[in-house]
C-alpha cells in the first residue's frame, strides 16, 4: 500500500510540474520578438528568439513579427497639378523596429500604415505633374516615403521603401499622348532626312568641283550610270543628253532676247515738241496704253498787276430766246405769206423814192 501511495504522489508531482512547465515556457521564433506583460504591465525587456520562461498566471507573452511586410496600397484616383485625372496604386515595404511601441502606441499598425499610405498617395498625386508620374518617379517615391515615415516613427515602424506600381490614364489622354509621340518621331525623321540631304549636297558639290576640273570625268560618270541601269533587267531606255548643249541653248535664247529688246528700243522715235500753248504728251506706260496728254502750264501775272487792274466788268445778261412753239391763243390756220407788196414792186418803190 505504501508503495502505491508513493507512486501516486510522484506521478502527481510530475504532472503538476508538467502543467507548470507548460504554463511558464514559450517558444519565440527567429523572425519574432516577444513582449511580456506581467499583470498587465509591459516589461522593458524584449524576449529574443528561443525558449522563454514565464511566470505562470502572472505573465503573458505577445509575439511580434519583425520581418519586412509588403503592404499594397489600393489604387487612388486624383487630379494632378496639370489637371489630368489619373489612378495610381503603390506598394509599401516596412518592418517593426520597436515591438513595444508597435504594441502599445497603436492598436493595429498594419491598418494604420495602410490608411496613412492611401492619404499620402492622394496628396502626392495632387502635388505632382503627369510627366513626373510617368517618367520621373524616384523623387515622388522619396517624397511619399517621407510622408508615410513621419507618423510611423512614433509607432515603432520603419519604412523601408515606397514605390508607385501603376498609373492608369483615361483613354482620351492615351490617344493624345500617342499622337504627340507620333508627331515627335515624325519631326525627328524629318530632321534626320534633312541632315542627310545637307551632307549629301555637300558631298555632291565637292564632286562637282572635282568633275568641273576634268570634263572627261562627267562622261565617265554618265557611262557608269548607263551601265548600272543596263545591268538591271528592265525596259528602261537611257538616252544620254549632254548638259553643255542645254547650257548653249539657254545662252542662245538669252542673247536673242537681248537683241530683240535693243532693236525695239532703237525703233522707238522721240516724240515731237508741242507747239506753244498746246499741252505736251507724256509717253504711256508699258503694255500698249495710249499716251497721256500733260496738263497745260500757264504763267501767272505778278501780284502788283493783279491788284492795280480794275475790277472785271460783268457783261449784261443776254436777252431771252424767243419761244419756239406758237402761242396757244393764236388761231390755227394757214401760215401768213407776210406783208403784201405793192403792185409796183421794187421798181415802183425806187421810182417813188426818186
Amino acid at each position: 500500500m505504501v508503495v502505491d501511495v508513493v507512486i501516486a504522489v510522484v506521478v502527481a508531482v510530475l504532472m503538476l510540474t508538467a502543467v507548470v512547465a507548460g504554463l511558464s515556457l514559450r517558444v519565440v521564433q527567429q523572425f519574432q520578438q516577444g513582449v511580456v506583460f506581467r499583470f498587465g504591465r509591459v516589461r522593458d525587456e524584449v524576449r529574443g528568439p528561443g525558449l522563454v520562461a514565464l511566470m505562470p498566471v502572472a505573465d503573458k507573452l505577445h509575439r511580434v513579427n519583425v520581418q519586412i511586410v509588403t503592404l499594397p496600397i489600393p489604387a487612388q484616383e486624383g487630379i494632378t497639378r496639370d489637371n489630368v485625372t489619373v489612378r495610381v496604386d503603390a506598394v509599401v515595404y516596412f518592418r517593426v523596429e520597436d515591438p513595444v511601441k508597435a504594441i502599445i502606441n497603436v492598436q493595429d499598425y498594419n491598418f494604420a500604415i495602410s490608411q496613412v499610405a492611401q492619404t499620402s498617395l492622394r496628396s502626392i498625386i495632387g502635388k505632382s505633374e503627369l510627366d513626373d508620374l510617368l517618367a520621373n518617379r524616384e523623387p515622388i517615391n522619396q517624397g511619399l516615403e517621407l510622408m508615410i515615415d513621419s507618423p510611423a516613427l512614433g509607432w515603432g515602424i520603419e519604412i523601408d521603401r515606397v514605390e508607385i506600381k501603376d498609373v492608369a490614364l483615361p483613354e482620351s489622354m492615351k490617344r493624345s499622348m500617342s499622337r504627340q509621340a507620333e508627331a515627335e518621331r515624325e519631326r525627328r525623321a524629318r530632321i534626320i532626312t534633312a541632315d542627310g540631304e545637307y551632307q549629301a549636297s555637300a558631298r555632291l558639290s565637292e564632286a562637282a568641283a572635282v568633275m568641273s576640273a576634268t570634263p572627261a570625268a562627267l562622261q565617265l560618270r554618265l557611262l557608269q550610270t548607263v551601265v548600272e541601269v543596263a545591268a538591271e533587267k528592265n525596259s528602261t531606255l537611257v538616252l544620254p543628253f549632254p548638259v553643255e548643249l542645254l547650257r548653249f541653248l539657254d545662252s542662245a535664247a538669252e542673247t536673242h532676247r537681248r537683241a530683240a529688246g535693243a532693236a525695239s528700243g532703237a525703233a522707238a522715235a522721240p516724240a515731237a515738241a508741242p507747239a506753244p500753248g498746246e499741252p505736251a504728251e507724256v509717253a504711256g506706260a508699258e503694255g500698249g496704253k495710249p499716251p497721256v496728254r500733260a496738263a497745260e502750264v500757264h504763267e501767272l501775272p505778278p501780284l502788283e498787276e493783279v491788284l492795280e487792274s480794275p475790277p472785271l466788268d460783268v457783261p449784261p445778261a443776254p436777252p431771252p430766246a424767243p419761244p419756239l412753239d406758237p402761242p396757244l391763243d393764236r388761231p390755227l390756220g394757214p401760215p401768213d405769206d407776210g406783208p403784201a407788196e405793192s403792185s409796183d414792186g421794187p421798181e415802183g418803190r425806187r421810182g417813188a423814192a426818186a
